[in-house]
């Protein structure tokens, strides 16, 4: 079937899971403590106050606990067979046989597999893109979902890939996270390059669709320039808003659209600060995590996502989720406003930085193309 997609809710028809087959490591370089700064300046999201910083910028390479990965792989197996018993067509990219490390003329990185596939691709109506990735480890990632690309492609898919960036240390906008005390800054200082350095770099989870309409995160002179991408490459077709640094990067652990008319938020602080077309819809709010949400860790530990990750779940059509069985609360919230959820275990979320939307690209939905918002309505924005 041809790519047909365009908004967060329309009834999901076929779909990418992401797979955990050959993690073994994360690369403390550069690029990942950039990437995961908001995480480590919270202490909130260490397994203790005493423990080390998790992203000591002494440490070279994590590795991951093997029963960790084992076990990620079953919830994720359970995931996709869950979707594929709601009648939902579930690809699956190639699995990362080994860790081969790459290298280009200016670093070496450690490839991962295609888990979080929600960053690396994302569908624009009949047409699939590959984002211009922020992690060196992630730069060959969608390599591992091309042959299921090929297929749309073959089925009359457009297929189009962002400019990939060289990465260079002077290529990253820094500003973002200058003059915070966070060890992701402490071997880069001010930001390092100039404008005429920076490159575009950005990825499908700072992007919420809303049928004809895209909202776009935007935190940095990076993401400014993937989003003016976005903006010039769908003219005519989408309409890209642009949001100023609402998150450092991801927003789907933050707002999600349920259907139109209904949001799934944080807290109220981010309704605040939501495009007024959007402020005035109906807003759930998740219960605020607790530690008794998520398993013990020991210090070594690298913990990577916000307690608030499973705010992250993946609609099955306007009424219908899957989301975490082990936050129950949120749960019980959601189902108290007439949404239906599907529950399916997730454990290891903070050590994989991701939930049931960023595991998935879902390629086919059906409709949500005559969805669009008024102009007067984006006008009072």
């Amino acid at each position: 079937m041809k790519a047909h997609s365009f908004d967060e809710w329309s009834p999901l028809r076929e779909v990418i899971v992401g797979t955990s087959a050959g993690y073994e490591a994360h690369d403390m370089e550069l690029s990942f403590r950039l990437f995961f700064n908001d995480v480590a300046n919270s202490s909130f999201y260490y397994p203790s106050l005493e423990a080390r910083h998790p992203l000591d910028a002494a440490d070279s390479r994590r590795p991951l606990n093997d029963r960790y990965v084992k076990e990620l792989g079953e919830d994720l197996e359970d995931f996709a067979e869950t979707l594929a018993a709601l009648g939902v067509v579930v690809h699956r990219p190639d699995p990362l046989e080994s860790r081969g490390t790459f290298a280009t003329p200016d670093w070496e990185a450690t490839m991962i597999p295609a888990l979080n596939v929600r960053d690396q691709t994302i569908v624009f109506g009949d047409e699939i893109v590959e984002t211009s990735c922020q992690v060196r480890a992630r730069s060959h990632e969608s390599d591992l979902l091309k042959p299921i690309f090929a297929r749309y492609f073959r089925e009359g898919s457009r297929w189009t890939s962002m400019p990939r960036p060289r990465l260079l240390d002077h290529s990253f906008d820094t500003s973002y996270v200058s003059g915070r005390a966070t060890p992701a800054i402490e071997d880069v200082g001010e930001a390092s390059g100039s404008a005429a350095d920076y490159e575009i770099m950005i990825d499908g989870a700072q992007c919420i669709r809303l049928g004809r309409d895209i909202i776009v995160n935007v935190a940095t002179a990076n993401h400014a320039l993937g989003a003016r991408w976005l903006a010039r490459h769908l003219e005519g077709r989408f309409r890209v808003h642009v949001m100023d640094r609402f998150a450092d990067n991801h927003i789907d652990s933050l707002v999600l659209p349920l259907r139109p008319g209904l949001l799934l938020l944080r807290n109220p602080g981010v309704a605040d600060r939501l495009p007024s077309p959007l402020q005035r819809w109906d807003k759930i709010y998740a219960p605020e995590p607790q530690s008794h949400n998520f398993p013990s860790y020991d210090n070594d530990d690298l913990i990577v996502s916000s307690p608030y990750i499973d705010m992250n779940v993946l609609s099955i059509d306007e009424n219908t989720v899957v989301a975490n069985s082990l936050f129950p609360e949120l749960i019980a919230t959601l189902e108290s406003r007439g949404v239906t959820v599907i529950p399916v275990r997730h454990r290891h979320r903070r050590l994989f930085g991701g939930g049931f939307h960023c595991f998935t690209v879902d390629v086919v939905r059906e409709g949500g193309d005559e969805y669009y918002f008024e102009e007067r309505e984006w006008a009072d924005a």
